[in-house]
């Protein structure tokens, strides 16, 4: 029995397979199937009339209701809203995406695509927003909950800090484990600096009352509290012992993952769109059993999730 059950997390874990991929989203058509089992899958219902009834037209990505004739698009209001783009372009955007445990740069993505970077650029912001605005619905941190702050571009493991991070975007790290301290799920968000305001106003919006937050000895983290959680601070000192503290074991194990991977896949990453990118990699590591459904999970959320236009990613 176990041995069964270890084989199937085995594979869920290996992804999803070239082949597999090009046999369930190989052409426009069968993506289209897709979107559509999606988005009507349990019935269609007019948005306009509430008719359940439709026709659809297959010279355009469309189904229209039978009473009143309006037309919805079968990307309308997503983040495929009105792409220009082939389907089978967008589908091997998102496996691209979800399976390269590191991330992928735009002009990597852009070579696989076939297309130009900023095509290829503007195309993952939207896909990593679609990522970002899924787990930002997600229930609250709750039970033991490991916490550090950290800086993009280098993760900070004692040293100096604040007026020493210039130039580095800072952001904090969020682990909930088990009692017995394995790693449930991951929240990793920019935040304007380490004051106890800041923190405060974290803490209310991320973490559930009564929840155990373990952290380093750092001030700011004391005001947990006010959120109604137990705050349980150690005083791990400074340097590479600091980081192999062993209350912090996930959350620095994040934190080393997270700068190995930018390290290796971008050369820069603008502070603009910092939270994007941390909440890809936060979204990948929540879904690290299910990257043979992974494909299908983000394509769900960029259904779900609101349009993106050209100049709201820009704005970050």
């Amino acid at each position: 029995m176990e041995a069964s059950l270890g084989m199937k997390l085995a594979a869920k874990m290996r992804g999803l397979s070239e082949p597999a991929f090009r046999a369930r989203f190989g052409t426009e058509e069968q993506c289209l199937a897709v979107l559509f089992e999606m988005r009507w899958g349990r019935g269609f219902v007019c948005e306009r009339c509430g008719c359940e009834k439709y026709s659809r037209m297959k010279s355009r990505k469309q189904v229209q209701c039978n009473a009143c004739k309006h037309q919805t698009g079968f990307t309308a209001g997503t983040v495929f809203h009105s792409t220009k783009l082939p389907l089978v372009t967008w589908f091997r955007a998102i496996f691209e995406l979800t399976q390269a445990k590191g991330g992928i740069s735009s002009i990597e993505l852009a070579r696989r695509l076939g297309v130009r970077q900023p095509t290829a650029w503007l195309m993952k912001q939207k896909l990593m927003a679609a990522m970002e605005e899924r787990d930002a619905g997600k229930p609250k941190m709750s039970g033991r909950v490991e916490v550090d702050d950290a800086y993009l571009g280098g993760v900070r493991s004692g040293g100096k800090r604040g007026r020493g991070a210039a130039g580095k975007t800072p952001f904090v790290a969020v682990v909930e484990t088990t009692l017995d301290r394995k790693p449930r799920r991951l929240k990793l968000q920019v935040v304007k600096g380490f004051r106890k305001a800041e923190i405060a106003r974290l803490a209310q919006s991320s973490y559930a009352a009564g929840s155990n937050v373990v952290s380093d000895a750092l001030s700011c983290w004391r005001v947990v509290t006010k959120a109604g959680c137990d705050h349980f601070p150690m005083a791990t000192g400074r340097g590479k012992k600091a980081a192999q503290w062993p209350s912090f074991n996930w959350v620095n194990t994040t934190l080393g993952n997270i700068k190995t991977a930018l390290a290796g896949t971008y050369h820069h990453v603008s502070a603009k769109h910092a939270q994007r990118y941390l909440a890809s990699f936060a979204w990948r590591f929540n879904r690290r059993y299910q990257l043979d459904t992974m494909t299908e999970r983000l394509t769900w959320a960029a259904l779900q999730a609101r349009p993106r236009p050209y100049r709201a990613i820009i704005a970050g």
